[in-house]
């Protein structure tokens, strides 16, 4: 049985002007012509077609496909063979895309659902989505990320700007604490963290003695945080890491 170029080409989903060019090119010829001088392919062309466009699919060119299917040394188990370790090769290259692309989806649910103007209204100059992939990275595969992303995707304005608040109130009840002398592990001192933890578990995740410690060495360790904190008040990270920890041990 043998094909027309249309028919080929209708199989393969390509066009007849790619055919012809292969057929130009000494890629793909015919085996056969009709009486009318048109061409006619057979099984075999049609085998050595799924071949060159498997290997095009690859990102093989021209070039170098017809080397590879005219080498004399090459049988077809060979070209099973290496067809099964390019394509083992392609998934590999695919699913390390796919898992980039699902950690900047994730990354993206971090983001929180407010306008522009919204975000600087709320956050200042601070965008909360800076930190997304950091945070992905290194508490992505942690119940408390999700619980965390899951309701920071639904809060709105408002909600934000409530939490805003609170944490505001409760950093400067700290700062009244340091001001009037009082010790980090004072009563006031570790109900204010007892505050502070119960703020974290009711906004954004079940916020554990040990999760709330882990915090409170962070503050320190983290220049970032630490410097934060130093602005508002100098030697405040080290007091709300005394404070943190006080709290844990009388809970523990």
């Amino acid at each position: 049985m043998s094909y027309s170029v249309g028919q080929v080409a209708g199989f393969a989903g390509i066009t007849v002007r790619t055919l012809h060019h292969y057929d130009e090119i000494g890629l793909l010829s015919p085996s056969g012509r009709s009486h009318a001088g048109h061409r006619r392919y057979d099984d075999a062309d049609l085998d050595r077609l799924q071949q060159i466009l498997f290997y095009r699919e690859l990102g093989f060119p021209l070039e170098e496909v017809a080397v590879l299917l005219d080498d004399p040394d090459a049988d077809p188990q060979e070209h099973l063979r290496r067809q099964h370790r390019l394509l083992a090769d392609r998934i590999e290259k695919l699913q390390q895309m796919a898992a980039a692309v699902e950690h900047a989806m994730e990354a993206r649910k971090m983001g929180i659902n407010l306008s522009p103007e919204e975000k600087f209204e709320v956050f200042g100059e601070y965008d909360p989505d800076q930190y997304a992939e950091e945070s992905l990275a290194r508490w992505g595969d942690t119940e408390p990320y999700r619980q965390s992303t899951r309701r920071a995707a639904s809060y709105t304005k408002e909600d934000w700007l409530r939490i805003k608040a609170e944490g505001a109130g409760n950093t400067h009840a700290f700062v009244a604490l340091m001001d009037a002398e009082v010790a980090p592990d004072s009563e006031s001192a570790m109900e204010l963290a007892e505050q502070h933890r119960q703020q974290i578990t009711r906004n954004f995740y079940d916020c554990t003695y040990e999760i709330h410690t882990g915090l409170a060495e962070m503050y320190v360790a983290d220049e970032r945080f630490r410097s934060t904190y130093e602005q508002i008040r100098p030697g405040l990270a080290a007091y709300l890491k005394e404070a943190f920890i006080a709290n844990a041990a009388r809970n523990a």
